[in-house]
């Protein structure tokens, strides 16, 4: 079976918008940080669901831009991940309190501290790509069920 989802980073030209996985139980991502994103629902295209998203989990509107696919076979029990990698520098609106969150707290963190934050191997991957401004993208990345990286491959486009 197949999951389509989305991967949001948000950048407001000096630092990543990330959200640190720590209120939902039996979460996948638990005690991660992670850009927000989510599966797309029904009917919705990747690109409305980046901003739906975005707007759900930060209360920001936002005009992502698609970076890249990654596909992540297996990534949860029988599914294989198909997700949509977007970068955000067009938002408006304020952040919702930590209160409101119902998946973890919101951080503006600073270029030079993304790769230090405790996240999936694969996504230091995304986030060095977007910081570095990489072609679009298309990669694949395999995890064992102890949640390691065990393979990873990456095509970059030209612009």
């Amino acid at each position: 079976m197949v999951q389509l989802a989305t991967i949001c980073c948000i950048d407001n030209g000096r630092e990543f918008l990330m959200l640190h996985r720590n209120k939902k139980p039996n979460d996948v991502h638990a005690g991660k940080w992670i850009g927000v994103g989510g599966k797309l629902e029904r009917g919705e295209t990747p690109q409305e669901c980046a901003a739906r998203e975005i707007l759900e989990e930060t209360g920001l509107k936002a005009k992502p831009v698609l970076k890249g696919i990654i596909t992540f076979p297996e990534f949860t029990p029988n599914l294989d991940w198909y997700t949509y990698v977007f970068k955000v520098t067009g938002f408006e609106g304020e952040l919702i309190s930590d209160e409101e969150s119902r998946e973890g707290t919101l951080e503006w963190v600073p270029y030079d501290e993304v790769l230090s934050k405790p996240t999936w191997e694969g996504d230091y991957e995304i986030f060095k790509w977007i910081l570095e401004d990489r072609p679009f993208f298309s990669a694949k990345f395999s995890y064992d069920r102890n949640q390691n990286l065990v393979d990873k491959t990456v095509t970059f486009y030209d612009k």
